[in-house]
Protein backbone atom coordinates (compact mmCIF):
# COMPACT_ATOMS: atom_id res chain seq x y z
CA UNK A 1 0.00 0.00 0.00
CA UNK A 2 1.58 2.82 -1.24
CA UNK A 3 1.61 6.70 1.02
CA UNK A 4 3.41 9.04 -1.79
CA UNK A 5 6.31 8.86 -3.11
CA UNK A 6 9.16 6.47 -1.47
CA UNK A 7 6.45 6.01 1.16
CA UNK A 8 5.47 2.48 2.14
CA UNK A 9 2.54 2.21 4.19
CA UNK A 10 1.50 -1.40 5.88
CA UNK A 11 -1.78 -1.44 7.10
CA UNK A 12 -2.72 -3.30 10.78
CA UNK A 13 -4.25 -6.63 10.11
CA UNK A 14 -6.46 -7.95 12.42
CA UNK A 15 -5.87 -11.79 13.18
CA UNK A 16 -9.29 -13.44 14.28
CA UNK A 17 -8.08 -16.54 14.34
CA UNK A 18 -5.16 -16.41 15.94
CA UNK A 19 -6.92 -14.76 18.35
CA UNK A 20 -9.75 -17.08 18.70
CA UNK A 21 -6.80 -19.95 19.77
CA UNK A 22 -5.61 -17.76 22.46
CA UNK A 23 -9.21 -16.86 23.84
CA UNK A 24 -9.86 -21.14 23.30
CA UNK A 25 -6.70 -21.72 25.42
CA UNK A 26 -7.64 -19.44 28.66
CA UNK A 27 -11.22 -21.17 28.04
CA UNK A 28 -9.54 -24.51 27.98
CA UNK A 29 -7.66 -23.92 31.18
CA UNK A 30 -10.72 -22.58 33.19
CA UNK A 31 -12.45 -25.59 32.06
CA UNK A 32 -9.65 -27.79 33.16
CA UNK A 33 -8.88 -25.50 36.39
CA UNK A 34 -5.59 -25.24 35.05
CA UNK A 35 -3.31 -22.56 36.13
CA UNK A 36 -1.61 -20.90 33.07
CA UNK A 37 2.34 -21.67 32.34
CA UNK A 38 4.70 -19.45 34.56
CA UNK A 39 4.62 -15.89 33.05
CA UNK A 40 2.05 -16.70 30.36
CA UNK A 41 0.14 -14.02 28.78
CA UNK A 42 -3.55 -15.05 28.40
CA UNK A 43 -6.12 -12.36 26.25
CA UNK A 44 -8.47 -10.34 28.34
CA UNK A 45 -12.03 -9.77 26.64
CA UNK A 46 -10.57 -6.74 24.98
CA UNK A 47 -7.79 -7.67 23.48
CA UNK A 48 -7.00 -8.70 20.24
CA UNK A 49 -3.57 -10.09 17.78
CA UNK A 50 -3.35 -8.15 14.81
CA UNK A 51 -0.42 -8.47 12.39
CA UNK A 52 2.07 -6.62 9.87
CA UNK A 53 3.48 -8.50 6.50
CA UNK A 54 6.60 -6.37 5.85
CA UNK A 55 6.64 -7.18 2.07
CA UNK A 56 10.26 -5.42 1.83
CA UNK A 57 12.46 -5.77 5.28
CA UNK A 58 15.59 -3.71 4.49
CA UNK A 59 16.19 0.00 4.27
CA UNK A 60 12.85 0.95 5.76
CA UNK A 61 12.97 4.09 8.50
CA UNK A 62 9.98 4.91 10.00
CA UNK A 63 7.94 8.01 9.12
CA UNK A 64 4.77 8.14 11.61
CA UNK A 65 1.28 6.30 12.41
CA UNK A 66 -1.64 6.23 10.62
CA UNK A 67 -3.68 5.63 13.27
CA UNK A 68 -7.72 6.73 12.87
CA UNK A 69 -10.43 6.01 15.15
CA UNK A 70 -14.10 6.00 14.27
CA UNK A 71 -14.93 7.33 18.20
CA UNK A 72 -13.68 8.72 21.32
CA UNK A 73 -11.40 5.48 22.81
CA UNK A 74 -8.10 4.71 23.16
CA UNK A 75 -6.23 1.73 22.07
CA UNK A 76 -2.61 0.47 22.82
CA UNK A 77 -0.54 -0.94 20.21
CA UNK A 78 1.74 -3.69 22.00
CA UNK A 79 4.37 -4.95 19.36
CA UNK A 80 5.50 -8.78 20.51
CA UNK A 81 8.70 -11.02 20.05
CA UNK A 82 6.90 -14.16 19.49
CA UNK A 83 6.69 -16.20 16.63
CA UNK A 84 3.70 -17.98 16.32
CA UNK A 85 4.04 -21.35 14.44
CA UNK A 86 1.52 -23.69 13.68
CA UNK A 87 1.14 -25.46 17.08
CA UNK A 88 0.64 -22.17 18.40
CA UNK A 89 3.31 -21.42 21.03
CA UNK A 90 1.91 -19.77 24.32
CA UNK A 91 2.72 -15.82 24.24
CA UNK A 92 4.47 -14.96 27.28
CA UNK A 93 4.67 -11.56 29.11
CA UNK A 94 8.39 -11.51 28.65
CA UNK A 95 7.52 -11.23 24.59
CA UNK A 96 5.70 -8.16 25.20
CA UNK A 97 8.13 -5.38 23.84
CA UNK A 98 8.47 -2.06 25.38
CA UNK A 99 7.46 0.60 24.91
CA UNK A 100 4.03 0.66 23.25
CA UNK A 101 2.21 2.80 21.85
CA UNK A 102 -0.98 4.84 23.22
CA UNK A 103 -3.45 6.31 21.00
CA UNK A 104 -6.40 8.19 22.16
CA UNK A 105 -9.31 10.06 20.76
CA UNK A 106 -10.81 12.60 23.15
CA UNK A 107 -15.27 12.77 23.04
CA UNK A 108 -15.49 16.10 20.75
CA UNK A 109 -12.01 15.51 19.28
CA UNK A 110 -11.17 14.95 15.18
CA UNK A 111 -7.67 14.22 15.78
CA UNK A 112 -6.22 10.85 17.46
CA UNK A 113 -3.51 12.00 19.94
CA UNK A 114 -0.49 9.80 21.70
CA UNK A 115 2.47 9.63 23.45
CA UNK A 116 4.70 11.07 20.66
CA UNK A 117 8.54 9.93 21.81
CA UNK A 118 7.21 6.32 23.00
CA UNK A 119 5.07 6.01 19.64
CA UNK A 120 8.37 7.48 17.58
CA UNK A 121 11.15 4.99 19.54
CA UNK A 122 8.66 1.81 18.81
CA UNK A 123 8.22 2.51 15.11
CA UNK A 124 11.91 2.87 15.24
CA UNK A 125 12.06 -0.50 16.90
CA UNK A 126 9.96 -2.27 14.75
CA UNK A 127 11.72 -0.55 11.57
CA UNK A 128 14.84 -2.35 12.94
CA UNK A 129 12.81 -6.05 13.78
CA UNK A 130 11.45 -5.62 9.81
CA UNK A 131 15.25 -6.37 9.17
CA UNK A 132 14.94 -9.68 10.17
CA UNK A 133 10.72 -10.32 9.85
CA UNK A 134 8.43 -11.00 7.32
CA UNK A 135 5.79 -10.53 9.77
CA UNK A 136 5.35 -9.19 13.14
CA UNK A 137 2.63 -9.75 15.67
CA UNK A 138 0.97 -6.74 18.00
CA UNK A 139 -1.40 -7.16 21.02
CA UNK A 140 -4.08 -4.23 20.65
CA UNK A 141 -5.66 -3.20 24.00
CA UNK A 142 -8.99 -1.50 23.49
CA UNK A 143 -10.54 0.73 26.30
CA UNK A 144 -12.99 3.28 27.06
CA UNK A 145 -15.46 1.30 24.71
CA UNK A 146 -13.41 1.14 21.50
CA UNK A 147 -14.21 -1.87 19.40
CA UNK A 148 -11.75 -3.37 16.77
CA UNK A 149 -13.90 -2.40 14.08
CA UNK A 150 -13.80 1.44 14.84
CA UNK A 151 -10.27 1.11 14.58
CA UNK A 152 -7.95 1.77 11.12
CA UNK A 153 -4.25 1.92 11.72
CA UNK A 154 -0.86 1.27 9.97
CA UNK A 155 2.84 2.34 9.91
CA UNK A 156 4.47 4.59 7.69
CA UNK A 157 8.25 4.11 6.33
CA UNK A 158 10.23 5.62 3.66
CA UNK A 159 11.83 2.85 2.02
Amino acid sequence: MAAGAGMLELPFIRDEQLTRCMRLRFQSLQQKKLRPQDGEKLLHPNEHIYRVDFIQQHNLRFLRWSIQLERPGKVTVTGTSQHWTPDLTNLMNRQLLEPVGIFWKKPGAKEVECNEADAQEFGERIAELAQIRKVMYFLLTFADGLEPAQLKGSVIFKA
